[in-house]
């Protein structure tokens, strides 16, 4: 009995994250997913190198903000929770352009038919980045993904929030689940 007991204790140990593991990405934030449940987000961000392009062949990544503990307590996706809030696939474009820009194309496993493009660029001296989807029939800034969960398990409808770039209107989506 009290060695099931320390089975589960290690199991539920192996699964909390380890304090290096809990300290804020490094990285420029692209969008967050809210929910119904509760005031924390799953935060996408980027990681840019120094000229403040795409770093890497995986650039895009996804972590919590955990704004029920305080404004700055981050945690990662845990394996278990992958299948809801991790990416389907992200690939890496050769250079284009004169500047040699890096373009991403993400998608969510929540939303794999929805193709999400990241890029990355120095503005005013600080590193920006934009993931834009289409939200409704419109490219847009995406922002947000809001989860209304339903009772128990599971997804009634998902809201995607967007800014269309040349006009700053705002433009939302729901989709049912």
């Amino acid at each position: 009995m009290m060695k099931r007991a320390l089975g589960i204790a290690a199991a539920l140990l192996a699964l909390a994250p380890s304090p290096a593991a809990a300290s804020a990405p490094r990285g420029v934030p692209l969008f967050v997913i809210s929910k119904s449940e509760n005031r924390n987000q799953v935060v996408y961000a980027v990681r840019v190198d120094a000229d403040c392009r795409l770093a890497g062949d995986a650039p895009v990544y996804a972590y919590w903000r955990m704004l029920e503990r305080g404004p700055s307590e981050t945690e990662p996706l845990l394996s278990r929770e992958q299948p809801a809030y991790g990416l389907a696939s992200q690939q890496v474009l050769a250079p284009v352009g004169a500047d040699g820009e890096r373009v991403a194309r993400v998608r969510l496993r929540a939303l794999p038919d929805r193709t999400i493009v990241v890029r990355s660029a120095r503005v005013g001296g600080v590193c920006t980045a934009t993931a834009t989807a289409t939200v409704g029939a419109t490219a847009a800034s995406l922002s947000n993904v809001h989860a209304r969960l339903r009772w128990l398990f599971g997804v009634a409808s998902l809201t995607l929030t967007g800014r269309v770039p040349e006009s700053g209107a705002v433009v939302e989506e729901t989709l049912e689940g």
